[in-house]
C-alpha cells in the first residue's frame, strides 16, 4: 500500500477513456509514447486526482479501506482531499450531482454513487468535528439520486442522464450495468451505518434482488445485461466482481438466502468452470470457460476473486 501511495501519483502511464452508445466506459491504457520521459512523469496525477471524477472516486475508496485495515493516518487524510476535489464537480444541472469528467457533458450513475458512498464511508471514519459535514452531502447526494430518475421503476440504475433541449434532465435508460448496481450498495450501508437508518438497507436490498433477477442465467451465474462477455473491455470486465464485492458488504449487515446463495453459485461456477486448471487464473466469463476471448488476465482475475472471497467470507470453505 506505502508504494503504490508513493508511485501510483508519479507513475507516466496515460489513459484514455470514452464512453459507448450503451453507456459502458472503455479505457485505453498507454505506458509507451512518443513523449519524452520527464514529461510524461509531469503529466502523472499528485494527489490521485484526474479529469474523471469517478477515477477519483475509485481511488479514494481504495485509501479508506486501506485507511480500514492500516489506520495510517495519511491514507484518510488523502481520502478526504480527493473528496475535496470530487465536490468541485457538483453544480445545479439537473438538479444536483457531480459530472462524470471535468469537460461538464455527462452526468452519470457511477460518478455520483461513488460520490454519495465517499461521502458516507468519510462520515463514519473521521473525526466527530467532521461527521456531519460529510453526512449531509450523503444525504442529500442520496436525495437527488432517487429523484434524478437513473433508479428506474425496476428497482435497476440505469447508467445516466440526458439533458433535454428545455433543460431538465432525464434517465438515459442505458444498460444496467453490474458495477452500476453494486456501489450503490455499498454506499446506501455506510448510509445506515451512519445514522441507523434501515431504510437504507430496505432500498438496497430491493436494488440487489432486481439485479440478481436481471442478471443472473438459469443457475444463478451473472452476467453483464447486453451480454458483452468475453468482450467487455478493461473497464467492463471489473463490472461484476465490483457487485459481487458490495453484495457481500450489504449481506453481511442485511443477510438474505437469496444473497447468499448468489454468491455461492458465481464462487462454484467460476472455481469449477472458469479456472485455468495450470495456474489458477480467472477468466471473465464466469461460466466458463476459462480461456474465452483473450483468456484471463489482472482484471478478470481480481473481479472473479470478489465472489470467491465473497464465497469464504459467508462460510464456504474449499477454494
Amino acid at each position: 500500500m506505502a508504494n503504490t501511495f508513493v508511485r501510483a501519483q508519479t507513475h507516466p502511464g496515460r489513459v484514455q477513456k470514452r464512453l459507448t452508445s450503451t453507456g459502458r466506459t472503455m479505457s485505453n491504457f498507454n505506458v509507451h509514447t512518443r513523449h519524452r520521459r520527464d514529461d510524461l512523469e509531469s503529466r502523472g496525477f499528485p494527489g490521485f486526482l484526474n479529469d474523471f471524477y469517478d477515477d477519483e472516486g475509485w481511488w479514494a475508496l481504495a485509501w479508506i479501506r486501506s485507511w480500514d485495515v492500516t489506520h495510517e493516518p495519511q491514507f484518510l487524510a488523502m481520502a478526504q482531499s480527493i473528496f475535496k476535489d470530487m465536490k468541485t464537480g457538483e453544480d445545479n444541472i439537473c438538479g444536483g450531482g457531480i459530472w462524470w469528467k471535468k469537460d461538464h457533458q455527462y452526468k452519470n450513475a457511477i460518478a455520483n454513487e461513488l460520490y454519495l458512498s465517499v461521502a458516507a464511508s468519510l462520515a463514519n471514519r473521521v473525526s466527530p468535528d467532521l461527521k456531519d459535514s460529510h453526512l449531509n452531502i450523503a444525504k442529500s447526494s442520496w436525495s437527488w439520486f432517487l429523484n434524478s430518475t437513473m433508479l428506474n421503476a425496476q428497482n435497476l440504475v440505469n447508467d445516466g442522464l440526458v439533458i433535454n433541449p428545455d433543460g431538465s434532465c432525464s434517465s438515459n435508460n442505458y444498460t444496467t450495468w453490474s458495477y452500476n448496481q453494486g456501489v450503490i450498495l455499498g454506499g446506501l450501508v455506510e448510509l445506515f451505518k451512519a445514522t441507523n437508518d434501515s431504510s437504507y438497507l430496505d432500498t438496497a436490498t430491493a436494488i440487489a434482488k432486481a439485479a440478481l433477477t436481471r442478471l443472473s442465467d438459469k443457475v444463478g451465474v451473472i452476467h453483464e445485461a447486453d451480454k458483452c462477455e468475453p468482450n467487455c473491455g478493461g473497464d467492463g470486465s471489473q463490472f461484476k466482481g465490483i457487485f459481487m464485492r458490495n453484495l457481500n458488504y450489504l449481506h453481511s449487515v442485511a443477510p438474505q438466502d437469496v444473497f447468499r446463495t448468489a454468491i455461492v453459485a458465481n464462487a462454484d461456477s467460476i472455481w469449477l468452470n472458469n479456472r485455468n486448471p495450470n495456474t489458477n487464473q480467472l477468466g471473465i466469463n464466469w461460466s466458463g470457460p476459462w480461456n474465452a476471448g483473450l483468456g484471463p488476465n489482472a482484471s478478470t482475475h481480481s473481479s472473479a476473486m470478489d465472489a470467491v472471497v465473497a464465497a469464504m467470507v459467508v462460510g464456504v470453505r474449499g477454494f
